[in-house]
């Protein structure tokens, strides 16, 4: 049982530790056949890809690609910006891109001032006090808002650092064609979830979350999740075979 692919690494374009290259060499000689650079979205306080470097991005993926023979998608780790599902994303930035994953950040400029206290603040002193029921349908809502309103492929550490109705978001993936990341660091849902989720038919991708380069591939975590509770390989798109991402054109929906 094997990844072919590793579609969620970093490199020193947000807070990575290595280079486009050193990444895809690292994936060769772990045997895998692609990969995709997914640095941070542009309003992370602290780890931003600049629009500025997206086209030199660009260039040292496809350079990258020719040097290795590795298949190399561009993507982004979009931050969700508001309540209403907007993420830091806009034609300027998605033209550049072949793949999409949206995930939860601390430390990101949003919509207001007033939606950066409300989203952030509240969903960060959740490791101190308990997150309540409004809170947790507010942020459900939030990724189904985005997933109706973008062409995402894939949504990363679901659950981590914010707390949302797992399945409601689930199933709301499923509808649009949309993967949920096991990720290779960190599952943030339960047991009983994950097979809830598998026994309602959506597709997962597992991914290193790699920020230095001989993480890439190391996803030990998801594949004994896997294991442990017999989730079929075909719900698995980058088990033993590699994905087709959808919508690779990345338009808006709306």
């Amino acid at each position: 049982m094997y990844i072919l692919g590793d579609y969620h690494t970093h490199t020193t374009y947000s807070h990575g530790k290595n280079s486009v290259l050193e990444n895809a060499l690292i994936a060769k000689k772990k045997g895998l056949k692609e990969i995709a650079i997914t640095d941070h979205g542009i309003n992370h306080k602290c780890f931003a890809v600049k629009k500025s470097d997206l086209e030199k991005l660009r260039q040292d993926c496809n350079e990258a690609e020719k040097l290795t023979g590795i298949k190399i998608y561009l993507g982004l780790e979009c931050n969700f910006i508001s309540y209403d599902g907007d993420i830091d994303v806009d034609k300027d930035v998605l033209k550049y891109l072949d793949i999409f994953l949206v995930g939860y950040h601390k430390l990101v400029k949003a919509k207001t001032k007033k939606e950066e206290i409300s989203l952030f603040l509240r969903n960060n002193i959740s490791k101190i006090f308990p997150v309540s029921k409004s809170q947790i349908d507010k942020n459900t809502n939030m990724y189904i808002n985005a997933m109706k309103k973008y062409n995402i492929n894939i949504i990363t550490h679901l659950n981590h650092s914010m707390k949302v109705d797992v399945m409601k978001v689930a199933l709301e993936a499923k509808k649009h064609n949309i993967l949920i990341e096991l990720n290779g660091k960190r599952i943030c849902f339960s047991d009983k979830e994950m097979l809830d989720m598998a026994n309602a038919g959506v597709k997962f991708i597992i991914n290193s979350d790699a920020h230095s380069c001989n993480k890439v591939g190391e996803v030990n975590n998801a594949i004994n999740l896997v294991t442990r509770l017999n989730i079929p390989h075909d719900l698995v798109v980058n088990l033993d075979k590699l994905p087709k991402f959808k919508g690779n054109e990345n338009e808006l929906i709306q």
